[in-house]
């Protein structure tokens, strides 16, 4: 059973940055695409960021472009998500998931087969 972990959220003021990590077990890690999306209260989940297995390929949402990055250590079996300049909109619940669609860089939510516990990240204005 595949299972991930999410650390690094807390509270920030507007124009912080926070990393995020999600460590990963159960599975091959690089045998995983990766990607972190969040929930801000009232809203529905949304895609933040993806990579693909060997880290060559990432695509990240247009409302985090520039500021955000998405990275991976398949030696760690670890997948970051180095957040600059915060804005309070960027306010939510993070979540680490991984599929099975190694090679692609996969935005859609029902496409991601495990998911983590999710992290709090508060951004204060």
């Amino acid at each position: 059973q595949v299972h991930l972990v999410e650390s690094g959220g807390g509270l920030v003021q507007a124009g912080g940055s926070l990393r995020l990590s999600c460590v990963v077990s159960g599975r091959t890690f690089s045998s995983l695409g990766m990607g972190w999306f969040r929930q801000a209260p009232g809203k529905e989940r949304e895609f933040v960021a993806a990579i693909a297995w060997s880290g060559g390929s990432t695509h990240s949402a247009d409302a985090v472009k520039g500021r955000f990055t998405i990275s991976r250590d398949n030696a760690k079996n670890t997948v970051f998500l180095q957040m600059n300049n915060l804005k309070p909109e960027d306010t939510a619940v993070y979540y680490c998931a991984a599929t099975d669609f190694v090679n692609a860089v996969v935005d859609v939510t029902s496409l991601y087969d495990y998911w983590g516990q999710g992290t709090q990240v508060t951004v204060s204005s």
